[in-house]
């Protein structure tokens, strides 16, 4: 049994592949087997069919950020005539038309900002829950560990301040890959690996769920994917609090560090070979916003059993000059064209409608 076959049965059969295991996968140029072994596992962790997705908005509270990440073309340095800080108002506006449209969570992800304390952030989260019944689902690492440097805070009592305030999850923003050599040169101002995975680890010990990322296709090689990989397996294995992963391609337009667009080829194998290697996170989520809503459909047979939010608002990619829309309507069809069983979940992944 050639090596890719015999690693393929194993994860089928329940079994943990190995490192050297996944980068056999990797470097495996027959995409279907993969997929097929995939989809064999989505199902045993959602043998009902059901795709999930939940009606969220991404609020980019402010494009300032000192960081000046060369994959990104979103930010704007503080006196930029384009840099700006929605006011509260601006905010509350945006939350409103989220409920109106049956939104049920919010993300609030910005850059960092050189003169937000942390009495800014628990002011806003204070007034939102005042007004609103939204969960507030923000801050990614980089944000915490910013937040906390500014305001003289360890990374514990940024993040108890907060929850405090009304956060209830972290996204997995900011992770890029987790490799530092990656990191120093598409990111050489961002947090480092070990910071990341601290603020994660800090977030589930005070029982914050939060989601992990991978966004690939840029410099790194399958091993620093696969690096990534098992250091997300890893912390899953000592803290449980990642409910979902969420690999995505780096998109080059209008950045610094230019490249060219990942296919959807590498795409789906990426995809499929985290639902193999990360056997102790239930969901996997398509990226539609990077891919499109075709590719994004032919996901649902790689592994993933998620489509995320629908996001009412989306401006990190839409820099790039990558601009998917997929409405609650448009969402539901491309499910039920897939055979599968679309549902709205929650933040929590717990099912609130099935259509």
């Amino acid at each position: 049994m050639k090596d890719v076959d015999h690693a393929l049965e194993k994860t089928i059969r329940g079994g943990r592949l190995s490192v050297d295991e996944c980068l056999t996968l990797f470097e495996e140029e027959n995409l279907i087997p993969l997929g097929l072994a995939a989809d064999r596992v989505r199902k045993k962790y959602h043998p009902d069919s059901i795709v999930t997705f939940i009606i969220g908005r991404n609020i980019n509270y402010t494009n300032i950020c000192i960081t000046k990440c060369r994959f990104c073309a979103f930010y704007r340095e503080k006196g930029h005539p384009e840099a700006y800080l929605l006011t509260k108002d601006e905010i509350f506006k945006k939350i409103e038309e989220t409920l109106e449209l049956d939104g049920t969570e919010i993300l609030l992800q910005g850059g960092l900002h050189p003169d937000l304390t942390i009495d800014y952030y628990t002011d806003l989260l204070r007034s939102i829950k005042a007004n609103f019944d939204i969960h507030i689902h923000s801050f990614s690492p980089p944000e915490i560990v910013h937040i906390s440097r500014i305001s003289g805070l360890t990374i514990e009592e940024t993040l108890q301040e907060l929850k405090n305030a009304g956060l209830d999850s972290l996204p997995g923003g900011g992770a890029e890959i987790l490799a530092d050599d990656i990191r120093e040169h598409i990111s050489p101002n961002k947090i480092g690996t070990q910071d990341w995975l601290k603020v994660m680890e800090v977030a589930h010990n005070l029982k914050m769920p939060t989601t992990a990322t991978m966004m690939f296709g840029s410099v790194e090689t399958f091993e620093h994917r696969l690096k990534h990989l098992e250091q997300i397996r890893n912390l899953q294995d000592k803290t449980g609090g990642f409910t979902a992963f969420i690999p995505w391609t780096y998109q080059p337009g209008h950045t610094a560090l230019g490249g060219e667009t990942t296919g959807a080829f590498d795409y789906l194998k990426t995809l499929a070979i985290s639902r193999l290697f990360l056997d102790n996170i239930p969901n996997i989520q398509a990226s539609w916003v990077t891919q499109g809503a075709k590719i994004g459909q032919v996901a649902l047979a790689f592994g993933a059993n998620d489509l995320g939010s629908t996001m009412i608002e989306e401006n990190v990619v839409r820099a790039t000059g990558v601009s998917h829309r997929m409405p609650k309507g448009e969402m539901i069809r491309v499910i039920k064209d897939a055979r599968m069983i679309p549902a709205q979940r929650n933040t929590f992944y717990g099912i609130l409608k099935i259509f």
